[in-house]
This record gives structure tokens, C-alpha cells and sequence, in this order.
């Protein structure tokens, strides 16, 4: 089953597997002998998006950033503090558990660890054929886990080995046998191939894509890696302390990213200039550390570290997603007004986005 091309150029039709709106999610901070409620961790912070039938969704920012919990959020394994997830056009944001357990299998998650996710307890026959257990889908099993092997790169032989019996490379594709073993619709991939060797990792990308195109599969891609993320996503969502700060096609987004957190993400991706040697572009360092989630700065979160920061504008006015073109948007008050830039042309802003913004003061003032 292959996938068509949606109005903007990426796979995947207008049809929306998974819709987003407006998902919070709080972890409370507890403390003393009583446990009593010292604050909340802000996770996720306002976020809506939607995912198109059999395309690849990238998720991408620091350590810290959300991108798991969001990924957790979509397949219900966290209960989100408020807003409203859609699955196949099912409101699934209460679902007891209970009613959850059908949607299950349209569902599937690839851990990040192949090592930690795989029961060293189990063969591999066993691990494989675990969804079908669950689920009470008892028949043929041995057949279609060899079956399963076989279609990621795997001899069938090895349904009676052990997990230590295998390289990384090798956990990891057993790993995404277990997750088409029902056939689902969405695969959550939470990192795969960051344990990996580079080698290895470009095995485990070709294989994704390849599944993607055999049986129509809709991913959403967790990576902090830049480069990874180019090579598989049809479009990316850069979050930033719990919110999306960009979205867009990937090509636009890395043709010319117009968040300033975005461009500083792209400014650390090593790339190769036409003689073969690697090109030189200037980092751009952002300054201090990531606020903490359970103290977030005001207004527009990144004003903090942000290269192009206007007292009186950044930390008073929080941005909003807005359109530029392609399917990109934004939420920033000041945009890149190209790419690439160095440090010291972000932070020289042009003198007509100044008095923009100021005209745009004056007249809310």
C-alpha cells in the first residue's frame, strides 16, 4: 500500500489519522513528609497539531523538551491534564482503559533502549508473538512471527534464540517486528536508532521507510538528532519547554527555519560542502540554561535565550503560531528573514520589523 502527496508536498493525504487541540499535560512536585503540592512540572503546554494518514511526523528539541510525553499523550499511556486527542476520528481523551484495549492495536510504540525494551527472559518467538497473546489472536502465530522476522531483515531460524544472542542493530528490528505484529495504523518511534551505531542507523531508517510504503504506516519520529530526522520526516514540530515553537514541512523547515530557537537547532547539524569536506557555518550559541519547567518565563518562553529578544515586546506578548507560507508557521514576533544567518545578523534585526513591531504597540496600546 503506497502513500499519496498531501497540498504541500509531503506523503499522506488530507486526511487526518491523529488531531491535536490545545493538550496540557502537569506533572504535580510534591514535598515533605505529607507529600503536599509545591507546584507543577508544565510538560506540555497548549499544543495542537494534526497527523495526516501515512505520513512521518518529526518531533524534535532539547532533553527536557516534551517530545515524550507528547508521544505518551497521543497513545494514551499518560492521561492528559486537559485539551482533546482524536484517533481516527474518535475522541479517545477519556477513554477508560478498558475501552482503550481495542484501540491498542492500532497503536504501537519502538523503544529507544533495544537492549532494556526486549525481556531477556523471552525467546524471540515469545517476545514477537506477545501482541498476539494479548489480544486472544491465537491463530497460525508461529507462522507469522517467522513471517514477521523474515519481513525486518531477520532469518526465521531465530525464533527459538535469546535477545543477548543479538547486536543492537538486530534487538532493534525485533523490536519493530513486535510493533507491526497487529498491524496498526500509527507507530510511535521513540528514538530508535539514537542507541545505534551510524551504520546500523541508516539500516534501521531505510527499514522504516520501506514498511512505511508496504503497508501505510503513519509514524511520529522522536529525535534530538537533526540530521536523523531529515532523512525520514515529511514534516517537523521543534518543541521548546512544553510548547511548538515551528512546524512545517521538512524541506521548508530546514531551507529556511524562521523560529530563532530552530535556527540555532540547524546551526549545530554538520553538513558537507560540494568538494566533500565539511562545510563551515558558524554556530549560533544561544546563552544560559533551559528555565525550569515548573517555573516558566512568561510571555514568549524562549525570550530568556533568545539571540533577538525586545524587552517591553518578547517578555510581555506571548507569540501565537502563525503562517508563512507552505504549510510553515512560527511563533515568534520577530522571524529569520532568511537562512543561513550568523549569530550577529540574527541579533540585528531590520529597522522595518521594528517598526512594525512598534506600530503594532502603539495601536494595541
Amino acid at each position: 500500500m503506497s502513500t499519496t502527496n498531501g497540498a504541500d508536498g509531503t506523503r499522506g493525504g488530507g486526511e487526518s489519522l491523529v488531531e491535536v487541540e490545545h493538550l496540557v499535560k502537569r506533572f504535580p512536585v510534591k514535598q515533605g513528609v505529607f507529600s503536599r503540592a509545591a507546584g507543577e512540572v508544565h510538560a506540555v503546554e497548549d499544543i495542537s497539531f494534526t497527523i495526516r494518514r501515512g505520513e512521518t511526523l518529526g518531533l524534535v528539541g532539547e532533553s527536557g523538551c516534551g517530545k515524550s510525553t507528547t508521544a505518551r499523550l497521543i497513545l494514551r499511556l499518560l492521561d492528559p491534564t486537559s485539551g482533546t486527542i482524536r484517533f481516527d476520528g474518535r475522541d479517545i481523551t477519556k477513554l477508560s482503559q478498558h475501552s482503550l484495549r481495542p484501540l491498542r492495536r492500532q497503536m504501537q510504540m519502538i523503544f529507544q533502549d533495544p537492549y532494556s525494551s526486549l525481556n531477556p527472559r523471552k525467546t524471540i518467538g515469545q517476545i514477537v508473538a506477545e501482541p498476539f497473546r494479548v489480544h486472544h489472536d491465537d491463530k497460525d502465530v508461529r507462522t507469522r512471527v517467522r513471517d514477521l522476522l523474515e519481513r525486518v531483515g531477520l532469518s526465521p531460524e531465530h525464533y527459538n534464540r535469546y535477545p543477548h544472542e543479538f547486536s543492537g542493530g538486530q534487538r532493534q528490528r525485533i523490536g519493530v517486528a513486535r510493533a507491526l505484529a497487529l498491524h496498526p495504523k500509527l507507530i510511535v518511534c521513540d528514538e530508535p536508532v539514537s542507541a545505534l551505531d551510524v551504520s546500523v542507523q541508516a539500516q534501521i531508517l531505510n527499514l522504516l521507510k520501506s514498511l512505511q510504503e508496504e503497508f501505510g504506516l503513519t509514524y511520529v519520529f522522536i529525535s534530538h538528532d537533526l540530521s536523523v530526522i531529515r532523512q525520514i520526516c515529511d514534516r517537523i514540530a521543534v518543541m521548546y519547554l512544553g510548547r511548538i515553537v515551528e512546524v512545517g514541512p521538512a524541506d521548508g523547515i530546514y531551507g529556511h527555519p524562521r523560529h530563532p530557537y530552530t535556527g540555532a537547532l540547524l546551526s549545530a547539524v554538520p553538513r558537507m560542502s560540494k568538494e566533500g569536506g565539511r562545510a563551515q557555518r558558524q554556530r549560533i550559541v544561544l546563552g544560559g540554561d533551559v528555565p525550569s519547567p515548573v517555573n516558566p518565563p512568561p510571555a514568549c518562553i524562549f525570550h530568556p535565550r533568545c539571540p533577538r529578544m525586545r524587552p517591553g515586546h518578547c517578555d510581555v506578548e506571548a507569540p501565537q503560531l502563525r503562517p508563512f507560507g507552505h504549510g510553515q508557521e512560527a511563533a515568534c514576533h520577530y522571524p529569520l528573514e532568511r537562512w543561513p544567518m550568523t549569530e550577529d545578523e540574527i541579533r540585528r534585526r531590520p529597522a522595518e520589523q521594528e517598526r512594525d513591531a512598534d506600530a503594532a504597540r502603539t495601536a494595541s496600546g
